[in-house]
């Protein structure tokens, strides 16, 4: 990871974690996570969608955080100023990955663009774009406790 992503990672955490969260918090949470083998805890400020009493995160396959949540594993998140301990599991299979990106973009369209999926006249994702979108990509999904 570069100098300037380690410092707007932490300035991200820090504001999502103060009184003034509000100023990101609609769209962007804390998302802590235990190394499997470090056993460090780990906090990622990441996009995230509700839907489907779900909280839904997408990652690209080339970063690592994620595979400590193959299988499942307690996580906690700090949502809107709170911290709440949830259940996360990282999704890889691709048509699993494409239905659940279809989900998040379906809740939140304007994430459309950063996919490069399109939208129909119904802002219905294009399946052939989330099919192609998938293949680079994991999904996170997060139950809060």
């Amino acid at each position: 990871m570069s100098l300037l992503m380690d410092i707007g990672n932490a300035v991200m955490r820090t504001l999502l974690q103060s009184p003034l969260h509000m100023l990101l918090s609609a769209n962007t949470l804390v998302l802590k996570v235990r190394g499997v083998k470090s056993g460090r805890v780990y906090a990622f400020p990441v996009n995230f969608v509700e839907e489907n009493g779900r909280i839904l995160i997408s990652s690209m396959q080339e970063r690592t955080w994620w595979k400590n949540l193959q299988g499942g594993a307690p996580v906690n998140v700090v949502l809107r100023g709170h911290e709440i301990p949830a259940f996360a599991e990282a999704v890889t299979e691709p048509e699993q990955v494409a239905r659940l990106l279809g989900e998040y973009v379906g809740a939140e369209p304007s994430f459309a663009r950063y996919f490069e999926i399109a939208l129909d006249e119904d802002d219905t994702p294009v399946i052939a774009d989330l099919t192609r979108a998938a293949e680079k990509r994991v999904m996170v999904v997060v139950r809060l406790q």
